[in-house]
């Protein structure tokens, strides 16, 4: 796996989407799925960005692989301990209004992504987004 440690701010993005793109064309993905992939990044990266170190600062690495026909990206990070795939999905059919806040970016991943995993280990939040390639 190819990766990148940067700091959890939002001024980091670009730099993660840049790696995460150039791992996607390296590997022939087809446009469609690297922008599937950009925007589930983007969600992701920018909550970690925003809640990860509410009280102080902290890094946030991303790593990109393939295997077998599927591409996957793992986002990790030390700060507090949160499963974004623990709260239940949002109920799409109520207005806005009517909707509570939140979860609704986590929502859009799973429903892009083949499989999206959540693991707190060794002091770190790991979440792999996956989606098949080929």
């Amino acid at each position: 796996m190819e990766k990148i440690t940067v700091p959890a701010k939002i001024e980091s993005l670009n730099a993660v989407l840049e790696f995460i793109g150039g791992a996607l064309s390296r590997t022939g993905v087809d446009g469609s799925k690297q922008n599937n992939f950009l925007t589930a990044a983007e969600e992701i990266f920018i909550n970690i960005a925003n809640y990860a170190y509410p009280s102080t600062e902290g890094n946030a690495t991303v790593a990109t692989g393939t295997d077998r026909g599927v591409f996957a990206v793992e986002f990790s990070d030390k700060g507090i301990p949160y499963d974004p795939l623990s709260k239940a999905d949002p109920d799409i059919s109520l207005s806005v209004e009517e909707r509570e806040l939140g979860g609704l970016g986590i929502f859009m991943v799973k429903r892009m992504m083949n499989e999206v995993l959540y693991r707190y280990e060794n002091g770190r939040n790991i979440l792999t987004i996956k989606k098949r390639i080929s």
